[in-house]
């Protein structure tokens, strides 16, 4: 008898009485009854087997075949398990991707907004008032001396205002007030950056 042909089922007979458990021991009770399974008692558990007397004696040629049989089973069904999943892969990724109509619903809408694209463009080519790099840079250098002097003359107004501040019993805010001074925070502006 090799050690695998054993089905083990340990139970505390008292503990199952009432659950499914049972019915698997009553059930294993009767086969060992009938013959078709073997049964020893250790304390409070029984141990279920296979009664050997009644399968056929097999050679060790048998064997050898039987399991060099399993072998190619198994690996025919690793095989088989291997192309499944490919195949499932590939159906994932055939879910995944547009259909044919998608695709022709998307092409069109890519084509109308180039259309729309171009059209912007040949409006902006054919535009006359075009600016000159020149310009734009003369621009761009009289926006970052503007930027550059507002800064510098805001660090000067805050140096005043925090001078006169010193010696004024009110607060800040009341001071501005009184002084008629507007800061870009009341108008929430802020200097952009260079």
């Amino acid at each position: 008898m090799r050690r695998t042909d054993r089905i083990v089922l340990k139970m505390s007979l008292p503990t199952y009485r009432n659950s499914v458990a049972w019915a698997v021991v009553k059930a294993m009770e009767q086969l060992a009854h009938e013959g078709k399974i073997r049964e020893k008692v250790y304390g409070k558990q029984k141990i279920y087997f296979a009664d050997q007397s009644q399968f056929a004696d097999v050679s060790d040629a048998e064997l050898k075949k039987m399991d060099s049989r399993i072998a190619e089973l198994n690996a025919e069904a690793q095989s088989v398990s291997q192309s499944c999943r490919l195949l499932d892969t590939e159906l994932k990724e055939l879910n995944s991707s547009l259909t044919t109509a998608e695709v022709k619903i998307q092409i069109q809408e890519l084509q109308a907004e180039c259309s729309e694209y171009k059209e912007r463009l040949n409006k902006t080519l054919s535009a006359t008032n075009h600016v000159t790099p020149e310009e734009r840079e003369k621009v761009y250098k009289e926006r970052d001396t503007y930027v550059k002097e507002w800064r510098k003359r805001k660090r000067l107004v805050s140096d005043m205002i925090g001078s006169v501040l010193e010696g004024y019993p009110k607060s800040k805010k009341q001071f501005l007030e009184e002084a008629g001074i507007e800061t870009d925070e009341d108008h929430k502006v802020t200097i952009p950056n260079i």
